[in-house]
């Protein structure tokens, strides 16, 4: 098993991760982890660990994972919204052909707060993009 492990772990962290160095050349043979640097997603900070220095593999290991990890949670974030498009679907349906009265009264205020405002932020980021466009043409 020893002999498929990584050299260096990272543990997930809200906007990064705790990077450690796996070490399984030990005289008990056990796996060990020591922490070598945590990791800022949203800034790109790589900071090193009790006083220590990384190596440039290990820096371009982390600099691998951090454009592997920024790749994931982009996609995530997309399918996060193609879901919130089917629970629209869905509750529409639901609101249709389900909701007691009761139910929607006591949904219908936060739900239609929440589209108005969705609605808004698209028409305006839509005329900015229709805007843009034009512009760029007329440049052209």
């Amino acid at each position: 098993m020893t002999g498929d492990l990584p050299e260096i772990y990272f543990r997930i962290r809200e906007n990064g991760a705790a990077v450690f160095r796996v070490d399984t050349e030990n005289r008990q043979r056990r796996i060990e982890m020591d922490q070598i640097a945590v990791v800022n997603i949203r800034n790109g900070e790589i900071k090193p660990q009790g006083g220590r220095s990384l190596t440039e593999a290990e820096l371009a290991a982390i600099r691998d994972w951090m454009a592997s990890r920024q790749a994931v949670l982009a996609a995530r974030e997309i399918d996060d919204i193609h879901r919130a498009v089917d629970h629209l679907n869905l509750t529409t349906q639901w609101a249709q052909s389900k909701a007691s009265d009761a139910q929607l009264e006591a949904l219908t205020d936060v739900l239609l707060l929440a589209m108005h405002d969705l609605r808004g932020v698209l028409v305006r980021k839509k005329a900015e993009r229709i805007l843009g466009k034009a512009e760029g043409d007329k440049a052209g």
